[in-house]
């Protein structure tokens, strides 16, 4: 078997190509889009090649010359760890662990030669909201973004010596017809009967003008300290806009106290629901088919992209009276159209997250590992750490 580096646009489309091929009898694999996947590796639409972030592909090819499998390495220079960590991802394999392993053993000897001395994986070049972790539990069909895998991959990356660094847990329930932690209700009604608590959706002019600034507030206090960086005003203003397409603003939900903003949740429909149909390219045909499936054929989910409380309200029950009033005003009326929500993915180094998604009565439908592995092996390993 040859390793081969990918180099030229024939190369680009391979890397692509051989996962629809590897899939192709799988009904739950939702095709991503192209230019997703492709944008990642491109410095003029991945901004962390211009902050000294690099990636390297390989495809990897049998003795006849079939491509057998593919890899992608990564240096983040946002990642702050003990060790010098790179990244490995968009690792696809036929059932082969000799094929699987000397993928590793490329990406870890190219990651090494660049002074790193551990590899998280699967993961992506970029947030951790896509493209993030192994799935091992629920093999129902991906989310935007996330990953689909064969079960036997979990084998190869713990055969090959990578330990579980953590689990991420999609949480799943009924929009209806499933009731709330009694805990969480009397602490609910108790800030909800407080007048210097307003939790409203956020519409209109307010919706673009007002909500990055809120959004950036409480990020930047709820989350900034784990995730290792601030946002700025410009970067949550685009990420607004570029959620304007499929954005509706029933999701987008905000909790302010004597007129500050303090917590928030951001869901958007699970537009995957709608890609599936477009064949990974968004072409003229791909934009009409999304099209007519956004109007005639949409989603009847909805993904919970990211939840905040700023420290100060945290744990007396902002998180509840957020959740309770949004259903009286939204989720339990007749003509809300959405049936499921699942949260994205939580840590399991997010313990008080989680027993929000237990109050909130939802199950977990969905486990990926997220996993570590250190070059020098007479190293101790550690799990990530529990948040605080």
């Amino acid at each position: 078997m040859d390793i081969l580096e990918v180099k030229s646009p024939a190369d680009e489309r391979e890397f692509l190509d051989f996962a629809i091929r590897l899939y192709k009898n799988e009904n739950n694999w939702i095709r991503p889009l192209d230019k997703d996947i492709e944008g990642l590796f491109h410095p003029e639409s991945n901004k962390l090649f211009k902050l000294g972030g690099k990636a390297k592909r390989w495809l990897l090819k049998d003795a006849k010359g079939e491509t057998v499998g593919r890899i992608a390495a990564f240096l983040n220079p946002k990642w702050k760890e003990k060790q010098k960590t790179g990244g490995v991802g968009f690792f696809e394999c036929v059932q082969n662990q000799e094929a699987a392993f000397k993928l590793f053993d490329t990406a870890k000897d190219w990651l090494a030669s660049e002074g790193m001395e551990a590899m998280d994986g699967p993961v992506n070049f970029g947030e951790r909201d896509k493209w993030w972790g192994l799935l091992v539990e629920g093999f129902s069909p991906p989310n935007y973004n996330m990953p689909w895998n064969f079960s036997y991959y979990k084998e190869f990356f713990e055969s090959y010596g990578f330990q579980l660094y953590f689990k991420q847990f999609t949480f799943m329930r009924p929009v209806k017809g499933v009731g709330f932690d009694e805990k969480m209700i009397e602490r609910a009604n108790k800030i909800m009967a407080n007048p210097e608590f307003v939790f409203r959706h956020i519409a209109g002019k307010e919706l673009s003008e007002k909500a990055p600034q809120y959004f950036m507030d409480v990020y930047n206090k709820a989350w900034a300290r784990h995730m290792g960086k601030s946002l700025v005003l410009k970067e949550t203003q685009l990420m607004f806009k570029k959620m304007k397409p499929i954005m509706d603003p029933r999701l987008i939900y905000f909790g302010f106290h004597n007129g500050e903003p303090i917590s928030f949740f951001i869901n958007i429909p699970e537009i995957n629901q709608i890609f599936k149909h477009v064949n990974g390219k968004m072409d003229l045909i791909g934009k009409l088919k999304f099209l007519w499936n956004q109007k005639f054929n949409p989603p009847d989910k909805m993904l919970g992209l990211v939840f905040g409380v700023v420290p100060q309200f945290q744990g007396k029950g902002v998180e509840s009276a957020m959740i309770m009033s949004y259903n009286e005003q939204f989720a339990s009326t007749s003509s809300f159209p959405y049936k499921t929500i699942e949260m994205n993915w939580i840590g399991d180094f997010n313990p008080k997250m989680m027993r929000v998604c237990e109050q909130l009565n939802a199950e977990i439908y969905k486990t990926h590992h997220t996993y570590r592995y250190l070059f020098d092996r007479s190293k101790p390993f550690e799990r990530h750490p529990i948040f605080e």
